[in-house]
């Protein structure tokens, strides 16, 4: 009886150390600019995607398809709305919307109600790298222009809230700025 209970506890005892051990859940934040807009008419304020931009969206799709997204946040416009759709759809997920001018309180929102997730951000060239810099990364780059459409941006948070960004590029190859290694 008593190798039994000293069994039991010397398992107790070694499941304990390796669930410690174990690495602590990251959260996972990737922020994309909208895909390429609609520009055949220059004075509409909200266009729709293009052509291109809506095979980015798809291409967006399958690039985050095994990721397992928890949440797809995007502002009021028609580009960015549709550019996250096609990923909230295959997640069957609802998509839902922050406020552009206030980075840190999407940032802030992110880090306690989705911690340990992934999360997609869908913004614009004037607001992607103020969102990731709400997260505590430093830009890439000093700024988007309108061509920079495949750029993804990915932020490893840990669970003490240090920040690690990589950047890559997704579908069809489009864009101007250089980031610096």
């Amino acid at each position: 009886m008593k190798i039994i209970y000293f069994l039991l506890i010397g398992v107790l005892a070694i499941s304990s150390f390796a669930y410690s051990q174990a690495p602590s859940p990251k959260t996972t934040v990737y922020i994309v600019r909208h895909a390429e807009k609609d520009m055949s008419d220059p004075k509409n304020p909200d266009p729709e995607l293009s052509m291109a931009g809506q095979k980015r969206a798809k291409s967006l799709a399958a690039k985050l398809k095994k990721k397992k997204i928890a949440a797809v946040f995007s502002t009021k416009y028609r580009r960015t709305i549709q550019t996250g759709s096609s990923v909230a759809q295959k997640e069957k997920i609802t998509l839902e919307f922050y406020n552009p001018t206030n980075p840190k309180t999407l940032a802030d929102l992110v880090k306690t109600k989705y911690k340990g997730q992934k999360v997609l951000l869908v913004g614009h060239s004037n607001t992607v790298l103020e969102l990731a810099e709400a997260f505590g990364v430093s830009r890439p780059l000093a700024a988007l222009t309108d061509d920079d459409d495949d750029f993804i941006f990915k932020i490893n948070i840990d669970q003490s809230g240090y920040a690690k960004l990589q950047t890559r590029n997704y579908g069809k190859s489009h864009h101007t700025s250089i980031i610096k290694k």
